[in-house]
């Protein structure tokens, strides 16, 4: 698909791009890149392909909740820039 200087300054001014006279031709090279790209996508053979959703066959992968006690609290909160009656404070988000 060829793409002249007349449609590249519609689409141009269809967004609203005030492109100069000299970035016309630039902006041509590059359109006429991608669309040459896409052709050659499009007409890959997909003949007797199977869809795919994924790289895998895992679906929802979830990992079991588990209560793990970490025994040494101080050790935990020393890091908190305010800690409260042994737990984080944060700041109140409404």
């Amino acid at each position: 698909m060829e793409v002249s200087r007349d449609e590249i300054k519609h689409i141009a001014k269809l967004a609203n791009l005030n492109l100069a006279e000299e970035e016309v031709d630039t902006y041509l090279l590059h359109l006429q890149d991608i669309l040459n790209f896409a052709n050659i996508v499009n007409n890959a053979p997909v003949e007797g392909l199977e869809e795919t959703i994924g790289a895998n066959d895992n679906y929802n992968v979830f990992r079991k909740d588990e209560i793990k006690n970490f025994g040494e609290r101080e050790l935990l909160l020393q890091n908190a820039p305010e800690q409260e009656e042994g737990m984080f404070r944060i700041p109140k988000v409404i």
